[in-house]
């Protein structure tokens, strides 16, 4: 499971250090009927094991794309234009071949990223920088620890001497990042941008992030500003909330989008799997309800994207669940 707290599912501002600290046990609650209930006959769970991710089209989650934080003093035009060579090639079916090759294969996250650096073409064109030692941060889990070994090749390319150095949570390196102890840090836009945003004007302030990514990164730069971190570019990437099925569900009940899923299958046969909170939260089943109109027929209390809901899935115990796009669940093959 991700360490990456996720601004989709927890409230907004609470950003801890932990994936959803402070959310329960997961499974604790069992299978619950949902606050609204649904009427019609809905859709049963349907096992598989390959697992495919509904289309948001009406855009209830925010923009979690992955993009580079630099300290504002140590952001030559050289070393912000080497991060963005990683960015130019990210996307997130790319993402999540990353992840498989880590967490389901098994390389290090130096392999994964070494050999995705010689397929894409990360560092043709590198424009050599002043050079310098540079550090880059780490987040405590595989996927920024991977970004962080492609950041590591494209800058290195760019005369620097690049170390990577595991730091922990946000908590941690983002305040390391301010003071320049780290330079660099994979970083996810809406949730960062929501970090700096609480952290600046408490728990409760208005969010800034959107669905729109241009209004998330300009909310971003604006924070990063405030403190001394700067931005590059934004991948095509997303690490951020998603709901699931599997693909002989999707199949069966010819879904492809979320309001497919909720024009077909609201009914009281869907089971949606997620963490404990996932019925209160705006970014969860609240926002399925409010955006979508869908209506579980009961909801099964889990985890947050992890191996419980996962498997639930795959096991026809749920018909729709609660992951993260960038899930190496998800690879093609």
């Amino acid at each position: 499971m991700r360490a990456r707290t996720s601004l989709a599912v927890g409230a907004l501002g609470v950003l801890t250090a932990g994936l959803l600290a402070g959310c329960g046990d997961a499974g604790s609650s069992g299978t619950d009927a949902p606050e609204k209930g649904a009427s019609g006959a809905g859709c049963a769970p349907v096992a598989g094991d390959k697992l495919v991710v509904l289309t948001d089209d009406k855009k209830l989650q925010n923009t979690d794309n992955v993009i580079p934080a630099v300290n504002a003093k140590a952001a030559t035009p050289q070393l912000v234009a080497a991060l963005d060579k990683v960015s130019a090639k990210l996307d997130t079916p790319k993402l999540i071949e990353l992840n498989r090759a880590v967490d389901v294969d098994r390389k290090t996250p130096q392999v994964a990223a070494q050999e995705f650096a010689d397929a894409n073409g990360v560092t043709d064109g590198v424009e050599k920088g002043p050079g310098g030692q540079v550090t880059v941060g780490v987040g405590n889990f595989s996927e920024s620890q991977t970004i962080a070994e492609l950041y590591k090749i494209a800058l290195t390319a760019a005369g620097y001497q690049v170390k990577v150095q595991t730091i922990g949570n946000r908590e941690l390196y983002e305040p390391a990042l301010e003071k320049g102890q780290v330079q660099v840090v994979p970083e996810y836009a809406a949730t960062m941008a929501e970090f700096l945003n609480t952290k600046a004007n408490g728990k409760d302030a208005q969010p800034v992030s959107s669905p729109e990514l241009d209004k998330t990164v300009s909310a971003l730069k604006a924070a990063g500003d405030k403190v001394g971190i700067s931005f590059g570019q934004p991948a095509q990437a997303q690490d951020q909330n998603a709901f699931a099925v599997t693909k002989a569900f999707a199949d069966k009940y010819q879904v492809a989008t979320l309001s497919d899923l909720a024009a077909k299958c609201s009914g009281t046969a869907t089971v949606l799997a997620g963490p404990p909170e996932c019925p209160q939260r705006p970014k969860c089943q609240a926002g399925l309800v409010e955006v979508y109109d869908f209506k579980a027929g009961s909801f099964s209390s889990l985890d947050a994207g992890g191996p419980q809901t996962k498997n639930a899935l795959k096991t026809g115990a749920a018909s729709v669940g609660l992951v993260f796009s960038s899930d190496a669940a998800l690879a093609a093959s």
